[in-house]
């Protein structure tokens, strides 16, 4: 787990918002606070979709953030910055997998419970907290520094700045 300070939160927020940088990332948890709060919770409700359109899913139960981020976009609109912004992405089995394999398949696939990036912009800062989650005991940190270097990758690859805290 790795602690990351934006300093540039303006420019980040252009690119989660505008961009499709975090496009492929499934959103578990979203809370906005505006002039209400607004809360996502990032499950599929299979029951809005027609049996074809969750066929076309496929094994894919979960909202992507490209599914949302104009959603999101929308209720931020305005001249007024937002008092505060939680959102939690876990990356989605496919891609888990290809760091896995990286890694060398020291666990398995079955073994993760996910990794995570939570962001948090409160007070006019921004924070970016990586998580992993491992369904079996193990010492072995080398999935989670993966995933830390990962997600330090694509932030760089993306040009957004950050200072590790």
């Amino acid at each position: 787990m790795i602690s990351l300070n934006i300093p540039e939160v303006k420019a980040f927020m252009g690119k989660l918002l505008t961009n499709t940088t975090f496009d492929s990332f499934m959103l578990r948890e979203l809370e906005l606070s505006t002039f209400t709060t607004f809360s996502m919770n990032g499950q599929l409700n299979e029951a809005f979709f027609t049996e074809e359109e969750l066929k076309e899913r496929g094994e894919n139960r979960a909202v992507l953030w490209s599914e949302v981020r104009q959603t999101v976009l929308s209720m931020i609109k305005g001249n007024k910055t937002p008092l505060s912004l939680k959102v939690v992405f876990q990356l989605p089995q496919g891609l888990c997998a290809e760091l896995v394999q990286r890694i060398g398949g020291r666990l398995l696939i079955e073994e993760i419970g996910g990794l995570y990036l939570n962001l948090r912009f409160e007070k006019s800062e921004l924070h970016i907290i990586t998580g992993t989650a491992i369904k079996t005991f193990t010492l072995d940190k080398t999935l989670e520094q993966e995933w830390d270097a990962e997600v330090k990758n694509i932030l760089k690859t993306n040009e957004i700045v950050f200072e590790t805290l």
